[in-house]
């Protein structure tokens, strides 16, 4: 029996049927019978038939091959052809080694799914990065030791970064941060400023220099009791020794860039520097008649000069949103505060019979006033059992008269840069903030911090530093598919400089349809990387192969892990 294939044409029209038939011989010819019209049945089935008539033999997949095992794959191919991209192996080191290898694992496990040492050996293998990397068999004692490699090789690497990113005239940014440590050998935990609000527990300081969009260039470790100025002079070191460059302009904020920092930036000829005045600067500057609040009458940005600061560019800024803001804060402030001081007043009067001293009273007032740092603004009269306050509204006055202004100091002159374009500039630190929150956020999860001794707690958090860099050039490679602005970078470099930032109509329309321009669910950084995850590599055993042969097969990737994968250019 055969399935025949008929094509007629009638009319202009062609009519095409599948006929099973059966061919015999009559008297020497050959002739066929037709025992059925299987014209109705779908493509696939009459296929199905012709391959059956034919000899073929079929199995369900089920006695055919199975499944032995499944792992997420999508995320591992995108992290780890962008850091191919980024050519990251060497940056590392050029030659292929045990350690480079350990090293990219742990770059690429921090992004996915950041954990410990011990934890990471055993999540390599739910996934295909052991396979893909070659390090299946790595024991927690190898990453250690890979980590102590790549402690010895950061000089070079933040100098190949350097000569990447950074050039003759290019704007750097700086700041610092901190993190808090879990344990008590770490000679670098100690108890300081601590910018996680965990009480009770040290610290270790850590200075991120990045270039003028945020790249990651280079990491400092210090102690926790360090102060933010104090870490400036490294990197002046870094930048003329390390890095060879003559020409930059150094970029911090007014905590870093002190006047005593300034002083020594002035001691190196071409090393420029952005930064801000501290709110007493700026009060001396209104009593002293140098800065008036008339010249924010038509103008919210105003450039003036002043001999207090010689050799210096100021540009005074007024953000009226930003006066508001913090005189609503002032005001919830001194509310507070005065509820706790009623408080004080009705106990005090409470304690007749054995009446609370002077000093007793002074220092449950100095809690008080301390909670919300609103010392300055109270007038107390404290003697044994009484207390009594009152609102020093002088104070407030003056006060006030700072809110919404901040002025932004320089020394490049103003052919060079501009006045809008140096607050711009000074602004641009917010990218700075912006790796903090992936260091600390879930991303990357740069604390607690439990290794406990000072080389690892340094290599840990460099590992997090080229981990950074390899979500920064993710996040913008898939800025169309995240809930992120795809025109910030030019939006930053014209839009004005003192008012507040607007989205741009992109990303306000991804907001309020939570769709992308194509109709595909917009993601965060996160979701985007589990859903690649579900793109898997599947490993099926031949059932019939006595030598137990195996094959992969990876499943097809659907809209948005096709685009995914398109933006990162695989």
């Amino acid at each position: 029996m055969h399935v025949a294939k008929i094509v007629r044409k009638h009319r202009g029209k062609t009519y095409i049927s599948h006929l099973l038939r059966q061919s015999y011989r009559h008297e020497g010819k050959v002739k066929h019978r037709t025992l059925g019209n299987l014209s109705h049945l779908p493509p696939r089935l009459i296929g199905l038939i012709q391959r059956s008539l034919a000899g073929e033999t079929f199995v369900s997949p089920a006695k055919a091959f199975r499944t032995t095992q499944s792992r997420p794959h999508g995320h591992v191919e995108a992290v780890l052809t962008t850091c191919r991209q980024l050519d990251l192996e060497n940056l590392l080191a050029t030659k292929p080694s045990r350690q480079r290898s350990l090293i990219l694992a742990l770059i690429v496990q921090r992004i996915l799914f950041p954990c410990s040492k011990l934890a990471t050996t055993r999540y390599w293998h739910t996934t295909t990065l052991a396979e893909e990397l070659g390090v299946g068999d790595a024991s927690r004692k190898e990453l250690y030791a890979a980590m102590d490699w790549l402690l010895r090789r950061q000089r070079d690497i933040e100098q190949k970064l350097a000569r990447r990113h950074l050039a003759e005239g290019a704007v750097v940014l700086y700041d610092v941060s901190s993190s808090y440590y879990e344990g008590r050998t770490c000679p670098l935990a100690c108890y300081g400023h601590s910018r996680d609000g965990k009480k009770g527990l040290p610290i270790i300081v850590y200075g991120l220099l990045t270039d003028g969009q945020g790249r990651p260039v280079a990491l400092d470790v210090y102690p926790g009791n360090t102060g933010d100025p104090v870490t400036v002079p490294d990197q002046i070191d870094k930048l003329r020794g390390r890095f060879a460059l003559r020409r930059v302009v150094l970029v911090g904020d007014r905590g870093l860039l002190t006047q005593t920092q300034i002083e020594t930036l002035r001691e190196y000829p071409g090393l420029g520097w952005i930064a801000a005045l501290r709110g007493e600067a700026i009060r001396e500057l209104l009593e002293r008649g140098r800065l008036q609040r008339s010249l924010f009458d038509r103008k919210d940005l105003a450039e003036i000069r002043s001999p207090d600061f010689p050799g210096e560019r100021l540009i005074a800024c007024y953000n009226p949103l930003l006066a508001e803001r913090r005189q609503q804060k002032r005001r919830r402030l001194l509310e507070a505060t005065e509820a706790n001081l009623r408080r004080l007043e009705a106990e005090v009067r409470r304690r007749t019979k054995k009446p609370l001293s002077a000093a007793a009273i002074g220092l449950k007032a100095g809690k008080v006033l301390g909670r919300y740092k609103m010392a300055k603004h109270f007038r107390l009269e404290i003697a044994d059992g009484r207390v009594a306050w009152a609102r020093d509204e002088a104070a407030i006055r003056r006060e006030e008269q700072l809110d919404g202004i901040y002025v932004i100091r320089t020394s490049e002159r103003a052919k060079a840069l501009p006045a809008a374009d140096c607050v711009r500039t000074y602004k641009s630190l917010a990218q700075v903030e912006q790796a903090f929150r992936c260091f600390k956020g879930l991303d990357l999860r740069v604390r607690p911090i439990h290794h406990r001794v000072d080389p690892r707690v340094r290599a840990h958090l460099f590992l997090c530093l080229l981990a950074y860099a390899v979500e920064w050039q993710m996040r913008r490679a898939w800025a169309p598919l995240l809930y992120a602005d795809e025109e910030l970078a030019e939006d930053r470099q014209e839009r004005d400089p003192v008012k507040p930032a607007q989205p741009s109509a992109t990303a306000q329309a991804k907001k309020e349809t939570h769709e992308t321009e194509s109709g595909l669910p917009v993601q965060s950084f996160g979701s985007l990387l589990a859903h690649l995850a579900r793109r898997v590599r599947n490993t099926h055993q031949i059932v019939s192969d006595p030598s137990g042969a195996t094959f992969q097969q990876l499943t097809e990737a659907d809209a948005l892990q096709a685009e995914a994968l398109r933006l990162l250019q695989l």
